[in-house]
């Protein structure tokens, strides 16, 4: 079985066979002891709409969720439907190309005027959107404005006011435990209503996907369709934003995604004031600390960030933070990953200070740091800069790596500094090659210290013993990263 993938909720198609649950018997008494949640959802099922994307004469984008496999002995899609209408009287499907150029999903209006959230990508590139209200009512709504990165649209609609309203919570006070309720329109099916309890707070799912949102996780089941809809606490108050789930199929497989209402109401506020969604960015590129960084830097533990890039001028390197530095916590909040420290710095005010633990040299500082402001639709710790070229000799027996000073037009190139770097001319061993190094990258740290030259490199890598693990700062086109090389015995090729 292939591997499972995040897949985000909008479906294009009513494309699966929804299992028939189990009905208690009408005289069996109630179980003790846990929540009842009908009243949550006579009170804000009507707040819950349908939303569909139109695309004229073009399919709809591609998500994440419209691409499913039927797995090994299952019946494909088509005879599954044909199943369900033989045995629940569901309509006739609409044609493929219908399917193709319409997205489903769910909302929930949160102002009595009118104002409805849901997720960018169930309505992104749309021609036209409607949203059907628990009265059958169907409405033109108008995407007031979205946030690709955080997946968060926001639509408006013009029902003459009065228009029933969820009540917003407090996403910072969930723990793994807690009860969770979700309403929304998985398959299409509108109003569906389950339940199950928060698995995860502040679960970060990397770089590339919605890198500045920690998600709630839960094990409420939802599926394609219940993108963009609401997550209640017991309350009845949403506490988050279904997104996303963790699935090979397009199905739920036990883990689910939601984004904290906090940071939802945070675009819309955003989004009525000035139109678009503003992220504080620091200027650094970070990775995490592998084994081979651990120990060639002695480090207790793998806890932090290590910064490979500065943006030069950025809010980063005016502060101080240079390479090499490890970024231990951000505003008092531990960096355990690196995939911790985006979410924080993205929430962070433009303008705003912010304290940057960092270790250096073995010893910890506080830095403090006056957040710029993200260019939109570019990466808060992405560094810019070139590419380069190698442009005389030495190099790492140990290692496998003969060297070759850069000249001034091949540093340019690059988008380095005079007298930053080194360049590998070849490769002479088998651990510099099970690395991944090659002829043409740039060495630009060795031990978090600066190397501009061969004869630098040279000696800030003689004296290595077999079993001893450098961490070298290499560049490649436009990243840097780190790369850490354990010298081998003498019965290892080398």
């Amino acid at each position: 079985m292939s591997r499972p993938m995040l897949r985000t909720l909008a479906c294009c198609a009513l494309v699966s066979l929804a299992a028939a649950g189990g009905v208690q018997a009408q005289n069996a008494p109630a179980m003790s002891g846990l929540p009842d949640f009908t009243g949550i959802v006579q009170t804000n099922a009507p707040a819950v709409v349908h939303v569909e994307g139109k695309y004229t004469g073009k399919p709809a984008r591609k998500n994440r969720a419209t691409t499913q496999r039927s797995m090994p002995g299952m019946p494909d899609d088509d005879a599954q439907m044909d199943m369900f209408r033989r045995f629940f009287g569901m309509p006739t499907m609409p044609s493929p190309e219908e399917q193709a150029r319409t997205s489903l999903g769910s909302g929930f209006i949160i102002s009595s005027d009118g104002y409805i959230l849901t997720n960018t990508h169930v309505v992104d590139g749309a021609d036209t959107v409607t949203v059907r209200l628990q009265d059958r009512r169907t409405l033109t709504a108008k995407v007031v404005g979205s946030d690709p990165q955080y997946d968060i649209a926001l639509l408006k609609v013009d029902a003459g006011g009065n228009l029933p309203a969820v009540s917003i919570g407090d996403s910072r006070g969930l723990k793994p435990g807690q009860w969770v309720l979700a309403i929304g329109s998985p398959f299409g099916f509108d109003y569906t209503v389950t339940q199950g309890i928060v698995s995860a707070v502040g679960r970060n799912l990397g770089s590339q996907d919605q890198p500045y949102t920690s998600f709630i996780q839960t094990d409420v089941p939802i599926n394609r369709g219940n993108s963009g809809g609401p997550l209640f606490d017991l309350q009845g108050k949403v506490v988050g934003v279904n997104s996303q789930i963790y699935s090979n199929t397009g199905g739920y497989l036990g883990v689910a995604f939601s984004i904290p209402i906090d940071v939802a109401m945070n675009v819309v506020k955003q989004i009525k004031g000035k139109g678009y969604v503003s992220r504080g960015m620091l200027g650094v590129s970070v990775q995490p600390l592998t084994d081979d960084a651990v120990k060639a830097l002695k480090l207790g533990d793998s806890n932090g960030a290590i910064v490979a890039e500065v943006t030069p001028g950025g809010a980063a390197e005016k502060a101080g933070i240079k390479r090499g530095d490890i970024i231990l916590a951000y505003n008092g909040q531990s960096i355990n990953q690196s995939v911790d420290l985006p979410p924080l710095v993205g929430i962070t005010p433009p303008g705003s200070k912010a304290t940057v633990q960092i270790l250096r040299d073995g010893k910890k500082q506080d830095v403090g740091v006056t957040i710029s402001e993200m260019p939109r639709d570019k990466s808060a710790l992405l560094a810019d800069s070139g590419s380069g070229q190698p442009a005389a000799h030495g190099g790492s027996s140990a290692l496998g790596i003969t060297v070759q000073d850069l000249d001034g037009d091949a540093r340019q190139q690059a988008g380095l500094k005079p007298g930053e770097g080194v360049g590998i001319a070849n490769i002479t061993g088998g651990v510099a090659a099970k690395a991944g190094l090659r002829p043409g990258d740039v060495i630009q740290m060795v031990n978090q210290r600066p190397v501009g030259s061969a004869s630098a490199f040279h000696d800030a890598t003689k004296g290595l013993k077999a079993g001893d693990t450098v961490l070298l700062l290499v560049r490649r086109g436009d990243q840097s990263s780190f790369i850490g090389l354990t010298t081998p015995d003498d019965k290892q090729d080398n």
